[in-house]
């Protein structure tokens, strides 16, 4: 029987990921906690999990993971922690979904491109010969444009990106005070905002909220607002920094960056478990029968390598053309951010080896840490400019 924990913490996540799928499209395994649940790593079976509705997504709806214990978030804020879009199922997703949407729209994201040229433009200047790609670029990017995005002042990135660093962190006291610090932050932002207007995404959130009717509520906007930040930007900083990372141990040439972009997000990208799953009722799946009140994790890094969807799967092909991967999940649950995280990435890495087209590691490449956690990400990522 797996155990989730060995994919969160392995060194070598592909070993883990291919282990995994030998074991079956759907597998027994066991969630942080230890509880028992299903792991799903086929392609088609994942759809499945993602698409049918015999399968939930709510976890006040099922009684056999406590998922907000297991991530060891204190009883007085783990709903705003806990409720985000990806927790909710038909018809309240329908309602927040649609209600966020009409704030986060395309044409918002389209109309920040020239900005995030711009940072990216302005954090690539004046670097030494020798940096932490992620210190000095990957992180400080999206972290960047998700604040003016949503309307946070720059003064107080590093309190809140201290408080979402004690979420992971392995002292229980620590993801307390994270959770609560972020909590009380957003609560009082989102008061500070209320009645003044504005351009940003959390301005246009609250509006939605006051407007009467079918709306958001209090703890819901705070639970949004929250998963914005936090989702909006590290998803992004590891898919740039693992992306940059496999460009350079590979030696590879970017003729078209949007087409890499995508298998970069198959092959290795950041998110490689979804949000659990709750069978509603018995399934059969893969092989396997899942009962009623069971949860399932898919796991997106080994379906995004299943060889019956992905012609050579652990090959990294920049220029794949049929790349229906899961790397931003799929259906009603798709990435809200997609479009974002794509921009930012296709913007950061086509500057950056414009910039320094000589870029290399500058550290023997066995020397690069990997992050434990739920995402694939580095540690750091040591880098010369060589000549330009």
């Amino acid at each position: 029987m797996a155990d989730l924990v060995d994919l969160l913490t392995a060194p070598d996540r592909d070993a883990v990921l291919a282990a995994l799928s030998a074991e079956g499209p759907a597998s027994p395994g066991t969630y942080l906690d230890g509880t028992p649940l299903w792991l799903v790593t086929g392609h088609p079976e994942s759809l499945t999990v993602l698409t049918d509705p015999r399968f939930g997504s709510d976890p006040t709806k099922q009684s056999r993971v406590d998922v907000a214990a297991a991530a060891g978030l204190p009883e007085d804020v783990a709903p705003y922690l806990m409720h985000t879009l990806g927790a909710y199922d038909p018809l309240d997703h329908t309602r927040l979904r649609r209600l966020v949407s009409r704030a986060f729209t395309a044409r918002r994201v389209e109309r920040l491109r020239p900005r995030i040229q711009q940072l990216a433009d302005e954090l690539l200047s004046g670097l030494p010969d020798e940096f932490d790609l992620i210190e000095r670029f990957a992180a400080p990017l999206p972290i960047a444009v998700i604040c003016e995005l949503l309307g946070v002042p720059a003064q107080d990135r590093d309190t809140w990106r201290a408080w979402t660093d004690d979420l992971t962190a392995p002292d229980p006291s620590r993801i307390a005070d994270g959770a609560r610090g972020l909590v009380a932050y957003m609560a009082g932002l989102i008061d500070r905002k209320s009645g003044q207007g504005g351009d940003d995404l959390l301005s246009a959130l609250i509006a939605v909220r006051d407007e009467g009717g079918d709306r958001l509520s209090e703890q819901e906007l705070i639970a949004m607002s929250i998963s914005i930040l936090i989702a909006g930007h590290e998803t992004t900083v590891g898919l740039i920094s693992q992306s940059v990372w496999l460009i350079l141990t590979r030696a590879l040439e970017l003729d078209d960056v949007e087409a890499a972009v995508e298998e970069f997000l198959r092959h290795s990208g950041p998110a490689e478990i979804a949000v659990l799953r709750y069978a509603r009722e018995s399934v059969e799946l893969g092989g396997v029968t899942i009962q009623a009140g069971e949860a399932v994790q898919v796991v997106y890094g080994a379906a995004n390598r299943d060889p019956r969807r992905f012609a050579r799967p652990e090959e990294l092909d920049p220029s794949r053309a049929d790349n229906a991967h899961l790397g931003f999940g799929h259906g009603i649950h798709h990435c809200l951010g997609a479009a974002l995280a794509r921009a930012e990435t296709q913007i950061a890495l086509t500057t950056l080896l414009r910039r320094f087209p000589g870029l290399a590691l500058a550290v023997p490449a066995d020397r690069i840490v990997r992050q434990p956690g739920i995402r694939r990400a580095l540690s750091a990522l040591p880098v010369r400019v060589g000549p330009s």
